[in-house]
């Protein structure tokens, strides 16, 4: 899944970044509301982390932008404000839940669980396809002979495939969704990690298989 990260506290932002990505998630991190905008307007996100206290543009802002053109990612507003008002003015303005800083990672983590867990294609802890289950929580691939550690990259490769199981993604659309349309990440980081996947799927006893069609993508298929 790939989150949008707007925070305007560099070492906090930082911090943010590491923990998400070790939890398997992509992440562009902004530092201001304008920024922020702008990422919205190219990229379609799970869910978006937003700081109220913002420099150019504020998170309240953003959000009534945001919602204003139909948007209706999740948003998880960070405020270091505790007050009640300003929980009422977040969800008011179209957010799925807030958190207060200093918070625990842990936490963080939960609520982006929850507020992700209410989009139809993410309602699942488990995805599965064919003999094949690809389990959200501990990031296994699991088949009839065994299971097989995904790294960050190959459990979002796969889980891209299984929920548009049938349907060619381009690779071009890899790049956009994981590495980020920003990324300096070249084409073949694709086929590299979708080769791994391809060796693993076989190693679980997979009787599903990644297609490639040429000059359009991949799809994941029965074999």
């Amino acid at each position: 899944m790939r989150l949008l990260l707007a925070e305007d506290e560099k070492e906090l932002s930082d911090a943010l970044v590491v923990i998400l990505t070790h939890a398997n998630y992509s992440v562009d991190a902004v530092y201001d509301g304008q920024e922020a905008l702008d990422y919205l307007d190219g990229i379609e996100y799970d869910a978006v982390i937003l700081d109220i206290m913002m420099p150019k543009v504020d998170g309240l802002a953003v959000l009534r932008r945001i919602r204003s053109k139909g948007n209706c990612v999740p948003v998880l507003l960070l405020t270091a404000k505790s007050e009640i008002d300003d929980r009422v003015a977040g969800l008011d303005c179209g957010a799925d839940d807030y958190l207060t800083k200093p918070f625990a990672s842990k936490e963080l983590l939960a609520r982006i669980r929850a507020i992700t867990r209410r989009q139809p294609a993410l309602q699942d802890t488990d995805l599965h396809c064919g003999n094949v289950i690809l389990s959200r929580t501990d990031f296994l691939m699991i088949g009839p002979d065994g299971q097989e550690r995904l790294a960050n990259k190959e459990f979002q490769l796969m889980e891209m495939l299984m929920i548009n199981a049938g349907q060619c993604i381009s690779t071009e659309r890899f790049l956009e969704k994981i590495w980020g349309y920003d990324s300096d990440a070249e084409i073949n980081v694709v086929w590299v990690n979708l080769s791994a996947l391809r060796k693993k799927l076989a190693a679980v006893g997979a009787d599903i298989r990644i297609r490639v069609s040429r000059g359009l993508g991949y799809s994941l298929e029965a074999i």
